[in-house]
This record gives structure tokens, sequence and C-alpha cells, in this order.
């Protein structure tokens, strides 16, 4: 015998949605927005925390080594790692200056920084999205 209505389950399932709640997508009971576990049923909820923040944690590869390959250091700030994509930047400028200086022999050096730059933003994008 149940003698609370809340522990019914048909009662549960039939009663109006708030506007503070949600259907979870396997069970389709009520659930709270920001529950990550249905009580119902016990399915992780994995777009709850994509709503609530409007972060999903993924980052694009292309458009990180877009970013690095335009501005050094960029595909860096835009993946999290600022002070690696400063570090790249800074290290980039001062690389050029001191080609500038030698008459461009050392000009290969800044080169191969901004290629690496534009690597290391593609590569870490990916590890991020665990690709």
């Amino acid at each position: 015998m149940v003698t609370n209505p809340r522990d019914s389950d048909e009662h549960y399932d039939r009663r109006t949605k708030g506007h503070d709640e949600v259907f979870c997508p396997s069970c389709g009971a009520i659930i709270k927005k920001d529950a990550e576990v249905c009580p119902k049923c016990g399915v992780r909820q994995k777009e709850t925390a994509t709503k609530t923040t409007g972060k999903t944690g993924r980052k694009d590869p292309g458009i990180a080594a877009v970013l690095s390959f335009l501005i050094v250091g960029a595909g860096q700030i835009y993946n999290g790692e600022g002070l690696k994509g400063i570090g790249f930047f800074i290290g980039f400028v001062c690389l050029w200056i001191f080609a500038l200086f030698t008459y461009f022999v050392c000009s290969p050096v800044p080169l191969a920084l901004w290629l690496y730059a534009v690597y290391d933003a593609y590569s870490v994008a990916k590890r991020i999205n665990g690709e």
C-alpha cells in the first residue's frame, strides 16, 4: 500500500511539469533541470551541464589551428592555455626581431615556431575532445 502519492510512479509521471523541470530523455519522468541523474531510472543527464553553463568543453581543432595560423598563440588561448599562447606570441616576435638583426639568416627559426604553434593548437584541441 502506497501512503505518499509521490511514491507512486503513476502519480509522479502524470503531474504537471514546472518551469524548473524537464523530462528525462530515457524514461520520460519529470526531473529538475539541474539534476545530474534521473531519480526514477538512474540515467545520467548529459544535456543538463550544457544547458546550465552553455559550455560543452569541446574545442574545434580546425578553429584552433586557423587561429594559431593567423596570430601565433591565438589557438592556444582558444584551447584555454593562455600563458602558453602568450609565450608563443612573445617568442615569435622576439625571434623575428632577432632575424631582422641577422639579416634573416635565422628566419627559419620563427617560421618553425609558427608551424609548431599551429600543430600544437590542433593536437591539444583533439586531446581536449578525447580524440
